[in-house]
């Protein structure tokens, strides 16, 4: 599989796993975060093989996007088979995108 992997638009104060790599896969991605509101954001984003990230599973922890169509991204990202991409904001006007592609391990 290739382009997009997964979407959310995301609850605020919730985590939401928007994409897992499926058994006996590896998959290389780029997480795409926009804030749709008017006020600033906070998100999460972690890589875990857990439905609750740990501690070292965050890859981003608090970081601000700004409102009115602020944008994070983190590209070129790999994770293994069974390996979850959970996010989490404090308001519920982010979406999220997992794009990227699949390929057999």
């Amino acid at each position: 599989m290739s382009g997009k992997l997964g979407s959310a638009a995301l609850v605020a104060d919730t985590l939401t796993t928007v994409y897992t790599v499926p058994d006996s896969n590896v998959a290389t991605l780029n997480i795409a975060l926009v804030n749709r509101g008017a006020d600033p954001a906070k998100v999460r984003v972690a890589i875990t093989d857990s439905v609750n990230p740990g501690d070292a599973d965050w890859i981003e922890y608090d970081a601000t996007i700004p409102a009115l169509g602020g944008v994070m991204e983190r590209t070129a990202l790999v994770a293994g088979a069974g390996e979850n991409i959970i996010i989490h904001s404090d308001v519920g006007s982010v979406s999220a995108r997992v794009h990227g592609f699949e390929e057999a391990e």
